[in-house]
């Protein structure tokens, strides 16, 4: 591997991270990674119906309760 082309590949990673916040950046620390996963995966939850009610049901709790305490979560 040349050095040409690990600047590349740095700088295809650089332009990833800047487009896209939660791949992260070098300074992030394991907690800030942690609780972007956290946000990704509640927002998720929210966003896709079948899976929002399948924890409802897991829960027993009404899916507009489940989508409230998602919510809560995301705003962490």
């Amino acid at each position: 591997m040349q050095a040409s082309d690990r600047f590349n590949i740095n700088s295809q990673l650089e332009h990833l991270q800047a487009k896209y916040v939660g791949t992260g950046h070098a300074d992030m620390n394991r907690f800030e990674w942690a609780v972007n996963i956290q946000r990704d995966s509640y927002a998720s939850y929210i966003g896709h119906y079948p899976l929002l009610s399948y924890f409802a049901i897991a829960e027993n709790e009404s899916i507009g309760r489940q989508r409230y305490t998602f919510m809560q979560c995301v705003d962490i």
